[in-house]
């Protein structure tokens, strides 16, 4: 195994957009790879919040991957956390995905599931995922601001 992997990393996901449909970003918090959590957030267009919190979704994922690697991937837990219900419970195959949007990203995640052993999707307050709230919101001032 690499030096600094947990048997468990933990990634906690957000995404948002203002106006919804309307700007959007995603924020990204991953633990247990290295001694320090790693905080990612990124502008990603027009989008509503459901898209945002996919497009976040799959950014953790690639991400993991990326730092991780395949072979690693495949004897650890990685549990994905985030504040919506909606696409969590989609994840989790408990809800039907209805908007069109919405399908394409769902596919791109269960993908991506195959390059994983032991991955789940868990809804968490939103108390509980202040930081990548936080990332998604400083990453759309800045955004606003360059318009200004």
């Amino acid at each position: 195994m690499r030096k600094n992997i947990n048997k468990k990393i933990i990634a906690y996901t957000d995404g948002g957009s203002r106006g919804n449909p309307g700007p959007a970003a995603i924020g990204v918090v991953i633990e247990g790879i290295g001694n320090e959590p790693k905080q990612y957030n990124e502008f990603i267009g027009e989008a509503t919040n459901n898209e945002a919190e996919y497009q976040a979704v799959i950014f953790a994922l690639k991400k993991i991957r990326q730092l991780a690697g395949r072979e690693i991937l495949k004897q650890i837990q990685v549990e994905i956390r985030l504040d919506s219900e909606l696409v969590a419970k989609q994840l989790n195959g408990e809800y039907k995905i209805e908007e069109e949007k919405l399908q394409p990203l769902f596919m791109t995640v269960w993908n991506l599931k195959f390059d994983f052993g032991n991955l789940s999707f868990k809804h968490v307050p939103r108390e509980k995922n202040r930081l990548a709230d936080r990332l998604v919101n400083m990453c759309l001032d800045q955004q606003n601001s360059k318009l200004f």
